[in-house]
């Protein structure tokens, strides 16, 4: 049975460390007296002097040195095994605040967030449907801890992590005049009322890309919140749209919709995971970067549902 506990250790180090009894006294938040106590109790235990006072200062014998080594090691030894449990406790306790870039991720969003919860029960994910116009605003405002987006913007703070590619095609009523071209150009919109996402137009894909850099303005420009409104107004006849190809999978499957490529290279996008730049990031939030990135694609998880 060993004689000595932590609070003896922590006692040699403190007078060790203060060289005097009133110093250590103060540092270990004890009366002078009840240190003394303590330290004469750790010296019956082991029969033998551990300090020598030497003009009010404390002296370690050969006994004490020997301890304190001891003490200084095991003391170490523990601390790094506290941050170790600590750290990985954190790895599995959290809060992971989310949001993406469009609606439509939230329809392929869940089957991941089931999995996730699944594997770290005790991490509280919320999500910030209010952030999905501006998620790069929100991540940069502290208010988000990542977000899906397909777009880029230059700012250091901000890690971007490839989960998947997709393709954005022009989706139109299979009557459309356009329907019966291989892929569209920028002048194919002049004559048509395009149908979007409510954005600024310098954040909508369509006029970054294609539209702005060719000078093109199209007939007339919608905009709604939901894909589904923006996809049944275009089944209606009302216009065309760009959409991930995924997102309209169930109507093109149905041949409810046409779907023809955006020039003859097709507009091919890369979706990432968002995070602010940092040393470290929390086990479960890079865990959940790689079950984003998981297959089936979005486009075979809504298909399949």
């Amino acid at each position: 049975m060993l004689s000595l506990e932590v609070r003896h250790l922590k006692l040699m180090t403190a007078i060790a460390d203060q060289g005097s009894v009133t110093s250590a006294a103060n540092h270990l938040n004890l009366t002078q007296s009840a240190l003394s106590h303590q330290l004469r109790d750790i010296e019956d235990r082991l029969g033998t002097t551990l300090f020598q006072r030497v003009s009010k200062r404390m002296i370690l014998t050969a006994a004490g040195e020997r301890l304190l080594d001891s003490a200084r090691s095991v003391l170490n030894e523990l601390s790094r095994a506290e941050e170790e449990i600590r750290g990985r406790s954190e790895q599995f306790e959290g809060v992971l605040r989310l949001s993406t870039e469009c609606y439509t991720c939230y329809h392929w969003l869940p089957c991941r967030l089931k999995l996730f919860k699944e594997r770290y029960p005790k991490v509280e994910v919320r999500i910030l449907a209010e952030a999905t116009r501006r998620p790069f605003h929100a991540l940069l405002d502290g208010k988000l801890d990542l977000a899906v987006a397909s777009t880029k913007v230059r700012n250091q703070r901000l890690l971007y992590k490839a989960i998947f590619k997709d393709e954005a095609v022009i989706v139109m009523h299979p009557d459309h005049q356009l329907a019966r071209k291989a892929f569209l150009v920028a002048e194919d919109f002049a004559n048509e009322h395009l149908i979007t996402y409510t954005a600024p137009k310098e954040e909508l894909t369509v006029y970054q890309q294609v539209l702005v850099p060719s000078g093109v303005v199209p007939r007339a420009h919608s905009q709604f919140e939901l894909t589904e409104a923006i996809l049944e107004m275009v089944k209606a006849g009302m216009g065309i749209t760009l959409i991930a190809r995924w997102a309209a999978a169930p109507y093109l499957e149905s041949g409810a919709l046409k779907a023809v490529r955006l020039t003859r290279a097709g507009l091919h996008r890369t979706w990432s995971a968002v995070m602010i730049r940092q040393k470290t990031q929390p086990g479960y939030l890079t865990d959940f970067v790689k079950i984003l990135a998981s297959r089936p694609t979005p486009e075979t998880e809504i298909v399949r549902t």
